[in-house]
C-alpha cells in the first residue's frame, strides 16, 4: 500500500522522500499500463517507440528505486539518479527531455529531505524550464510541454490562492490533461510529427500524454488518503 503523498486538510503538510519515491513507483506502473497505448499514439505521428522507450526507462528507475534507491535521504540526490537512469537509457527525445525535467528539479531539491506544495511548485517550475532549454519547445508546438505548461502554472497559482496540496494536484492534473487533449488540434512544429504537417492534426501527442500520468498519479495518491 502506497502512503498518501499528504494530509489534504493544510497547505503546510510536507511532501517527504518516501512519497516521492512512491510517486515514482507509481508514475512507472501507470507507463507500464499503458505502454501500447503510448506506442498507438507515437505511431500515428513519430516513430512508434514513445511507449517501448518509456517502458524500458522506468523499468529501470523502478528497479533502482526498490533497490539501492530506498536508502536515500535527499530528494536531489534521488531525483538526480532518476534523471540520469533516464537518460541513459530512453532512446529517442524523451531520454532528453524527461533526463532534463528531473535533473533541473534535482538542482532545486538538493539536500531537501521534505518539500512543501510552495517548494513542489518551484521544483516543477525548474523541471519544466530545463525541458524547454532542452527541446526549444513553447506551448502550442504539440509537445509535452502542452501538458507540463499547464500543470505547472495550476501549481502556481494554486500556491498563490492558498489552495491545500489535493486542490493543487487536482488542478495541475485537469490543467495538464487538458493541455494533453488540446495537442489533438494542433499542427506539430518540433520533432517528427513536424514533418506531417497538417495531417498531425486529429491526433494526440504522446509526450504530453506520458506527462500527463507524471500529475494524475500524484494526484490519484493523494485520493489514496482520503
Amino acid at each position: 500500500m502506497t502512503t498518501p503523498l499528504a494530509s489534504p486538510a493544510s497547505t503546510d503538510r510536507v511532501i517527504t522522500v518516501t512519497h516521492l519515491r512512491q510517486w515514482l513507483l507509481a508514475y512507472a506502473e501507470r507507463i507500464f499500463a499503458q505502454e501500447a497505448y503510448l506506442t498507438d499514439l507515437d505511431a500515428a505521428i513519430g516513430d512508434g517507440d514513445h511507449g517501448a522507450n518509456m517502458v524500458r526507462g522506468m523499468r529501470k528507475v523502478r528497479d533502482w528505486l526498490e533497490h539501492e534507491g530506498q536508502q536515500s535521504a535527499d530528494m536531489g540526490a534521488l531525483l538526480r539518479t532518476v534523471a540520469m537512469t533516464l537518460i541513459s537509457s530512453i532512446g529517442g527525445a524523451a531520454g532528453p527531455l524527461y533526463g532534463a525535467f528531473f535533473l533541473r528539479a534535482a538542482k532545486d531539491a538538493s539536500g531537501q529531505q521534505s518539500i512543501t506544495l510552495a517548494q513542489l511548485a518551484r521544483i516543477c517550475q525548474g523541471g519544466l524550464e530545463g525541458v524547454q532549454q532542452r527541446g526549444k519547445a513553447q506551448v502550442g508546438e504539440k509537445t509535452m510541454i502542452d501538458a507540463l505548461h499547464p500543470a505547472v502554472a495550476a501549481l502556481a497559482a494554486a500556491v498563490e490562492t492558498g489552495q491545500p496540496l489535493a486542490g493543487a494536484l487536482r488542478a495541475a492534473c485537469d490543467a495538464a490533461q487538458q493541455g494533453m487533449e488540446g495537442t489533438i488540434s494542433l499542427v506539430a512544429t518540433k520533432g517528427r510529427a513536424s514533418y506531417l504537417g497538417p495531417r498531425a492534426v486529429g491526433h494526440q501527442d504522446p509526450g504530453a500524454t506520458s506527462a500527463f500520468y507524471l500529475f494524475e498519479t500524484a494526484l490519484e495518491m493523494m485520493d489514496d488518503g482520503r
